[in-house]
């Protein structure tokens, strides 16, 4: 299916609509530029409607089990978008910056080209709604698992408010497809989310002229140093590997020990086994145990067959695993609710750490109160872009930047006019 200007297509008129896309794109862009604050007018009266009950029959068919309104309504909010605005374009927002002899004008890039994920649902409604907050024209390449999610949520949204229809075009077609490279020339920007694989493929798609906006596969961690509440702090940690399944770039994929102790480290194995239990046996239905149990089995029998277990510990539990390993990489765990354990004592946290520069995220730091400050500092240096209580990984506060930046800055473009 395609969605185009508000309205759902069959995939056979493609063809007839890439063909005109571009004088429809241009006509569009002459006009004045979409208002951030018809936006933020429209989200925040779709976001009560929702609060209110009236979708929930829509959200119990396309929302994943596990996944709960309570998580996405808050970016859904007037004040969360206004906070979002302020903090990544300034308090003057598209306002005219005015100098002695010019005025810098922020507008929107132009038309943006967007490679959704399908490891978030809501992820490529919200890219999308980050190019509508800066006015730009938004192109939406779906990922297979959207379901039609996203086709639904811009159908309410251009329902809500018709201004924004013309924004809005949204395709469900093959990675390799052709017509990548066709909607990619329409494209003044890029941004793509994905592995090193997606973020090489859109850089083969992203032209000369056409600026590249990568927000690719990131690592999170756990660090725990001390305890401030131990048995809180380590079921919050539980609870979050478990909700999460380990799917997103803020989820816990190494709980990392300020040791150099092999023993303390499977003493910890032990120790955390019970709460990470407690929290799997929460899972709605019987099939999620299944699948974390088959993970944990498939990762125990690829490093049996590639001969690397030698040190490990694995310690089985209903639904889920502790697996202890002997070096101190951060790497992806086997997820589903199956967990590293890694010894890495905070002297050799930098220059570990920095090996994976580039991929590195959230860290859910664990640790007695008087060292939180010094290794707060000590993560931040190493190339960490958020810090986080260990149960709060993958929640977010208004205002925070994505891995690092403030997308918003890159999906505008400042005009320099002299007086």
């Amino acid at each position: 299916m395609i969605f185009a200007k508000g309205t759902l297509l069959p995939d056979s008129e493609r063809k007839d609509l890439l063909g005109r896309l571009e004088d429809e794109i241009n006509a569009l862009r002459a006009s004045p530029p979409l208002r951030a604050e018809t936006v933020i007018e429209a989200v925040d009266a779709l976001g009560k409607r929702l609060a209110t009950g009236e979708f929930d029959a829509l959200l119990h068919r396309f929302l994943p089990a596990g996944v709960t309104l309570e998580e996405l309504l808050p970016l859904l909010r007037r004040e969360t978008l206004e906070t979002k605005l302020s903090a990544e374009l300034g308090p003057e927002g598209f306002g005219d910056r005015t100098f002695s002899r010019t005025a810098a004008r922020l507008l929107p890039l132009g038309t943006l080209f967007h490679i959704a994920p399908g490891n978030m649902p809501g992820l490529p409604v919200y890219t999308v709604l980050e190019g509508l907050l800066t006015g730009n024209v938004n192109l939406l390449k779906l990922p297979r698992s959207d379901k039609g999610l996203s086709l639904a949520a811009f159908q309410l949204l251009t329902k809500q408010e018709p201004q924004l229809a013309p924004y809005i075009y949204a395709f469900e077609l093959p990675s390799k497809a052709a017509d990548m490279k066709a909607l990619a020339s329409l494209a003044d920007g890029v941004v793509t989310w994905g592995g090193d694989g997606a973020i090489k493929a859109a850089r083969s798609l992203a032209g000369a002229g056409c600026k590249l906006m990568e927000w690719g596969h990131r690592l999170s961690f756990a660090y725990l140093s001390g305890y401030e509440e131990k048995e809180k702090e380590l079921s919050a940690l539980a609870e979050h590997i478990v909700r999460t399944g380990q799917r997103l770039c803020s989820s816990c994929q190494v709980i990392f020990l300020d040791t150099e102790s092999r023993e303390e480290g499977a003493a910890f194995c032990r120790e955390f086994l019970p709460y990470l239990e407690a929290a799997a046996a929460k899972r709605p239905g019987p099939g999620a145990g299944a699948q974390a149990t088959l993970s944990g089995y498939t990762a125990l029998l690829e490093r049996t067959v590639e001969g690397r277990l030698e040190g490990e510990a694995l310690f089985r539990g209903r639904g889920c695993s502790v697996l202890f390993r002997p070096d101190r990489e951060l790497e992806l765990s086997p997820m589903e609710g199956n967990v590293l354990v890694k010894c890495l004592p905070r002297e050799k946290l930098l220059p570990t750490l920095r090996r994976q520069k580039g991929t590195l995220q959230t860290a859910g730091l664990i640790c007695a109160p008087e060292r939180r400050e010094t290794l707060t500092a000590l993560l931040a240096q190493a190339g960490l872009t958020r810090i986080t209580r260990a149960g709060t990984l993958s929640a977010s506060f208004p205002g925070e930047a994505h891995d690092g930046e403030y997308p918003l800055r890159r999906y505008v473009r400042v005009v320099d006019i002299e007086a």
